[in-house]
């Protein structure tokens, strides 16, 4: 199978679904000539001219127009150019296109897909480098995806853009230039059912994003200290395939969560309490989670190493949590 890139797969999934539905365009800051900050779109540049739109440096107008044309049968895709920056325009996210279906009676369909990068890279410091998925994980009203390979970005992409609801898709900086094998044909990824990216049968690790990669080194290495890892990879937030963490621990009787967000009521707290009401007597020891330390991520790049999570938290995690093993 050919392998392509995490952008590339994005682009493609793009040019697919662009191809054979006109309703759908997207726009967002440097994307038409530039071709996006980190370069997503540019597979797409010098294609579909007039719904590929550049837009000027205001995030509450473009995400509160998309609603509106959304509203009017369009299928709006909305560029948010860093996730720190959607917090700009948070008002139209979260008090309207958030809650429109819910006050309207699920009456209209709401086609949109706001997307784009989170996550640290290397000394973007604190303006430019947070992973903010949970606060949508946390109201209601919307759909989060956040794939780890180029598979999963082009599979739950092509899902979005045919969705009914309002999707937020979360692409790490780190992995626009990961390649991976995509498929020719077409496919389409399911939301809310995970990917198990390696078997095991000792300790569950549930993650997303950049850290499914830190967890599968961090599986690697400790197998050659007889632990046994099973790594899953949730793909998306909402909805979250609450079955198979669940078949898992009861597998394994042990749980790690790892997510680069911040540990303090992280994603990773929804797992560990839902599977303690639902689990707690297939557990042979406490929940642990990994997440990056409670301060913003700083400009340099010792500091940034030092509150940014890897595979070593991984490890130190699985360690503690299989015990005398």
């Amino acid at each position: 199978m050919r392998e392509i890139t995490f952008s590339e797969a994005l682009g493609e999934a793009m040019y697919e679904e662009m191809s054979k539905d006109p309703t759908i365009f997207t726009y967002g800051e440097d994307i038409a000539k530039q071709g996006g900050i980190f370069g997503a779109y540019k597979s797409l540049l010098g294609k579909f001219p007039d719904r590929i739109i550049d837009t000027p440096i205001s995030e509450e107008v473009i995400f509160g127009s998309a609603l509106g044309a959304a509203l009017a049968g369009m299928r709006p895709v909305a560029e948010f150019h860093f996730a720190d920056f959607i917090f700009t325009g948070m008002t139209s996210i979260a008090n309207q296109i958030m809650k429109f279906r819910y006050m309207t009676g699920g009456q209209p369909k709401l086609h949109l897909v706001l997307r784009g990068p989170d996550g640290v890279s290397k000394s973007a410091a604190a303006q430019h480098s947070e992973s903010i998925e949970t606060i949508f994980m946390h109201i209601p009203g919307i759909k989060v995806i956040i794939p780890s390979t180029p598979y999963d970005m082009k599979g739950l992409f092509k899902t979005a853009l045919r969705s009914d609801d309002p999707v937020i898709c979360f692409e790490h900086k780190m992995l626009y230039g990961l390649k991976g094998p995509v498929p020719e044909e077409e496919y389409y990824i399911p939301f809310g059912e995970a990917d198990v990216k390696k078997e095991g049968k000792d300790v569950t690790v549930v993650t997303t994003s950049r850290m499914v990669h830190e967890s599968l080194k961090a599986a690697k290495e400790l197998e050659k200290e007889g632990i046994s890892v099973e790594v899953i990879d949730l793909r998306t937030l909402v909805p979250w395939d609450k079955e198979k963490v669940l078949e898992s621990v009861k597998k394994t009787h042990h749980l790690v969560v790892a997510h680069e967000t911040w540990k303090r009521a992280g994603w990773g707290a929804e797992i560990a309490a839902t599977v303690q009401e639902e689990a707690f007597d297939y557990l042979d020891a406490p929940i642990l989670r990994v997440g990056e330390r409670n301060v913003h991520i700083p400009f340099s790049p010792p500091l940034q190493d030092f509150v940014v999570p890897d595979k070593n938290d991984v490890i130190k995690a699985v360690k503690k949590v299989v015990g005398g093993m």
